[in-house]
């Protein structure tokens, strides 16, 4: 075929893939030209999770009239006027391609005065094609709407995710920029409700409590610290408050909000050893340092970033976090009389037959005979080393022999002698099965037993978070639960099912979100069974809880019951089995005779 130019129009919605990859790509643009423009007050505006409509309107400088239309072309921008500029870059852009790429994938209205201006203007751009400027009466600042994204790109418009996936991501995005500009009041509007709404009055942490909710935001620890013309400030979390992803940490470099593998790295390399496997902290730091030292023009969504000296800079952010968490963060002192005692779980108080599911949280640190046992992570989804033998293996997938318990070793697992061999059982894992299966028994007979809570517990979610559990409300209700929302991302639980009595709502609920999938299964079955599993594994016993022998031997009980009792619903093993024939052979007593 022979080499020609492409069209006008073709190569504009080429370059629009690199700017503009879904919904919240045009609410970041738009959102960091108001603040280039000195906005104070952003309102920001969806309908259809982004895709009929995105309003971004600020109270910054505006746009004249007669740059209008000069606006909404391609390369053009009044932040950059020779190449070394983009070497001393102190904006957030300078590209000059968001509003030419979003025009040339919408219908795009821009409306804009200047302070010094008595009316307003408007330009219409429609699939790239630029309208006329007109007259238009409007308050100082820009309002931009943006309607019908990728109606003439069709096969963008068929890859963009669920409503609530894509809904996510706008208010994930403009959180952010809310903890970085906490001077500036951010609104966001979903159709008629407000998700979020900020005060504007710098207060970092205030933001956090309407983020996080208020018992969140109190444990965040604060960093500050500075060192050879870098600035490190912003909020951790301390080690007993982690996620199961990193979704939560959140680096802002010259208030660019930024993706570096790098400094990733240097956060975790803070926490190494405080945090157990697959935990991750809650972060919102915010570096500063010279323009120079840092190349922002890297990739056009500007989301990554190259340091003239990486080192230095992932060596300060190790330093300075480490040095924060060990400020805040006590040695735990262990009570003498602990020490050399020949059974902790003789010394704990006898409870009634049956566990205490409300003792535990999901990390915690335990004193255990003979010294300090950091407790396993409830989440912990790492793979358990089988030792079963080969002929074990078609009497164990049937299902598990009558057991005999030994007894409870490390306050994690617990020991039981079987027809063929020995059985360690993991409490956590099996609990969950249990759980599990008992609540979709109960499920399936449309008699789940639900108890009222005496004092309704509030529950305060961040926005993205909200939204998740407002779509899955339907099928927590079906669970025996009462949950009703309760004003802007907050929650009110009045009841639970009896099965969980004791538990904590809070965490049943932020399990369903913390560790939610983007893709969720359509099929209500499925997700339902999802759900199920999250909350069983959030309020099952946990490890490193010392349980009493009638509460060993009644979980046993129940295993051996359970339809599937050798994984957890997440197909993680309950149980591994040293064969009788296996430890003959480890102990030299095969072919000895």
């Amino acid at each position: 075929m022979p080499i020609r130019l492409l069209s006008s129009e073709v190569s504009s919605q080429i370059a629009a893939g690199e700017v503009v990859e879904r919904p919240a790509s045009v609410v970041k643009e738009l959102t960091e030209n108001a603040l280039d423009a000195g906005a104070n007050y952003i309102s920001i505006s969806i309908m259809d999770a982004g895709r009929t409509l995105v309003e971004v309107a600020d109270d910054g400088t505006g746009i004249p009239a007669d740059e209008l239309a000069l606006a909404a072309s391609r390369h053009a921008t009044s932040k950059l006027v020779q190449s070394g500029d983009l070497f001393h870059i102190r904006t957030l852009g300078f590209r000059g391609e968001a509003l030419a790429s979003i025009g040339s994938v919408s219908h795009m209205t821009i409306t804009s005065r200047v302070e010094s201006a008595k009316e307003g203007a408007r330009l219409k751009v429609e699939g790239g094609v630029s309208g006329k400027v007109e007259k238009a009466g409007a308050p100082k600042g820009t309002v931009v709407r943006v309607e019908n994204l990728f109606y003439n790109v069709p096969a963008r418009l068929k890859f963009l995710k669920t409503d609530v996936t894509e809904r996510r991501a706008i208010d994930s995005l403009v959180t952010r920029y809310a903890l970085a500009y906490p001077t500036a009041r951010f609104k966001v509007m979903d159709g008629k409700q407000t998700t979020l709404q900020t005060a504007g009055d710098g207060d970092r942490r205030a933001i956090l409590a309407a983020l996080y909710g208020v018992d969140v935001a109190k444990q965040m620890l604060e960093v500050m610290a500075g060192e050879e013309g870098m600035t490190l400030a912003g909020f951790i979390s301390p080690v007993s408050l982690t996620r199961s992803n990193r979704k939560e940490i959140t680096f802002f470099i010259n208030g660019r909000w930024v993706q570096e593998i790098s400094l990733n790295s240097a956060l975790l390399q803070a926490y190494h050893t405080l945090l157990m496997v697959g935990r991750y902290p809650l972060t919102a730091l915010f570096l500063e340092m010279a323009p120079e030292e840092v190349d922002v023009n890297v990739h056009p969504t500007k989301a990554e970033v190259r340091f003239r000296a990486q080192d230095k800079v992932f060596s300060f952010v190790q330093r300075s976090v480490r040095k924060a968490l060990l400020a805040y963060t006590p040695v735990p002192a262990v009570s003498p009389q602990l020490w050399g005692s020949r059974s902790r779980t003789d010394e704990l108080p006898r409870r009634e037959v049956g566990i205490d599911w409300s003792i535990g949280h999901d990390e915690e640190l335990k004193v255990e005979s003979g010294g300090l046992t950091s407790m396993e992570s409830a989440s912990d989804e790492s793979p358990v080393s089988s030792l079963q033998s080969p002929n074990s293996q078609s009497a164990f997938s049937t299902g598990v022999p009558l057991l005999r318990l030994i007894g409870q070793i490390g306050a994690t697992y617990l020991v039981a002698e079987g027809p063929d061999g020995l059985y360690l059982v993991d409490q956590h894992a099996a609990h969950e099965r249990v759980l599990f299966e008992k609540l979709m028994a109960q499920h399936e007979n449309k008699s789940i037993p639900a108890q009222s809570l005496l004092t309704p517990e509030i529950v305060t979610l961040p926005p993205q978070s909200s939204k998740a559990l407002i779509e899955q409300l339907v099928f927590l209700n079906h669970f025996g639960f009462e949950v009703e929302e309760f004003g802007t991302n907050t929650f009110q639980v009045r009841a639970m099912p009896i099965l969980f009595a004791g538990g904590s709502p809070a965490l049943a609920l932020k399990s369903l979100v913390e560790d939610f999938e983007e893709d969720e299964s359509p099929l209500a079955a499925e997700v339902e069974a999802r759900l199920a599993a999250r909350v069983c594994k959030r309020l099952a016993v946990k490890a490193g809880q010392a349980l009493t022998s009638e509460e060993q031997r009644s979980l046993l009980n129940d295993l051996e019951a359970c339809q599937s009792p050798r994984t957890c619903p997440h197909g993680r093993p309950t149980m591994i089995h040293l064969s009788v024939d296996m430890l003959e052979r480890q102990f030299g007593r095969k072919g000895a005779r």
